[in-house]
């Protein structure tokens, strides 16, 4: 069997319309460490890179007046990002207490595993994945 050409996830990027909303979300609410947070005058642009426990990152953008997202989440392109976490009801109860709303737990008909969906300020899709 030939080798995969690829080796993993290094980082996802996102772009934020509120770059301190979604900050705070990333960072705050979500625990995420920052790695580094540079202003980028020549763009209008802010860039934070945070970390994931996994070695793989989250870049998070601003620039001025950026389109919003076309639907959620079935437009054509990235759908979600899924997170890994080893117990949901901890993790759901810590996003509703910052007032997060989070989907009921499903079950994947497939895989077997309870998983379940929130969103980030933007409305982008974020799933929770229950990995014990």
């Amino acid at each position: 069997m030939r080798s995969p050409l690829l080796g993993g996830i290094h980082h996802l990027a996102i772009i934020a319309s509120d770059y301190q909303v979604s900050r705070r979300f990333y960072h705050e609410v979500l625990g995420l460490p920052i790695i580094n947070e540079t202003l980028r005058e020549a763009r209008q642009s802010w860039k934070l890179d945070l970390a994931l426990p996994d070695g793989s990152q989250i870049e998070l953008f601003s620039f001025p007046s950026p389109p919003a997202r076309p639907n959620r989440p079935e437009a054509c392109g990235l759908r979600h990002l899924a997170f890994r976490v080893p117990a949901l009801a901890p993790v759901m109860a810590h996003l509703e207490s910052h007032g997060i709303a989070v989907e009921p737990i499903r079950v994947d008909e497939l895989t077997g595993c309870r998983f379940t969906f929130f969103a980030d300020p933007d409305g982008l899709p974020l799933e929770l994945v229950e990995q014990p």
